[in-house]
């Protein structure tokens, strides 16, 4: 696997708890070369592949399992919503009324319960697809110094995954986010969504987390799998 890295400074000026989502989809978009005109976005949340798409399309359909999440995406006559989980089957019968020549997911698929099975619907799809899935390599200093198991899939799971149905090798990017201050950086994880809500710790335990932290930075990793990242 290609590995690279890159660093960001947090500032709250930034306005934003979707810093790291929104480099990565704009990574992922730079892997579609095609510029397909039928795209189906999985995991599509509030719209940030949409909204960033620089090319003209004919119809999008973004599905997620978050109404709310879904009330915020963009609409319009090119533009249609699902709100279905990827985990179950029944949503790739509905799926398959709608033709398409691409398939994206950013930042979504981590959380699929049975990776396997949505790889394999996404396989008899037989099209191309970019994917964005954050591994266990995201939040690993934060996991060790709480001695908490990784709640995200490895690179070399997502690996061996990729080659079983796509035969082509993910390519790695770690990211890091420094901030000011430990609270900063626990105000991030809350608010970003990029921990699944996972709620582990106790106040005391976060607390005496907080005040034991060796750093002011955030890992992140990301495996970005795709048609064109064929090896």
């Amino acid at each position: 696997m290609k590995v690279s890295k890159e660093f960001s400074k947090y500032a709250q000026s930034y306005k934003t708890y979707n810093i790291i989502q929104n480099k990565v989809v704009k990574k992922l978009l730079s892997t579609v070369h095609s510029k397909p005109k039928k795209i189906l976005d999985l995991g599509c949340g509030s719209g940030a592949v949409v909204k960033n798409i620089d090319w003209d399309f004919e119809h999008f359909v973004g599905v997620d399992f978050a109404p709310m999440m879904l009330e915020l995406h963009p609409k319009s006559n090119s533009i249609v919503c699902i709100n279905g989980n990827f985990d179950d089957p029944k949503l790739f019968h509905i799926l398959s009324r709608y033709e398409f020549d691409y398939i994206i997911s950013s930042s979504a698929l981590q959380w699929a319960d049975k990776l396997d099975e949505v790889f394999f619907y996404i396989k008899s799809m037989n099209i191309p697809f970019s994917f964005a899935i954050f591994t266990s390599g995201t939040f690993q200093t934060l996991n060790k110094t709480a001695n908490l198991p990784p709640l995200l899939r490895s690179a070399d799971e997502l690996r061996k995954l990729s080659q079983q149905y796509f035969d082509c090798e993910p390519e790695l990017i770690q990211y890091s986010l420094e901030f000011d201050n430990v609270r900063d950086m626990f105000q991030y994880i809350k608010k970003s969504g990029v921990s699944g809500s996972r709620r582990v710790l106790s106040y005391k335990e976060t607390k005496r987390l907080m005040q034991e932290y060796p750093s002011n930075t955030l890992e992140f990793e990301v495996a970005f799998i795709g048609s064109d990242l064929r090896r």
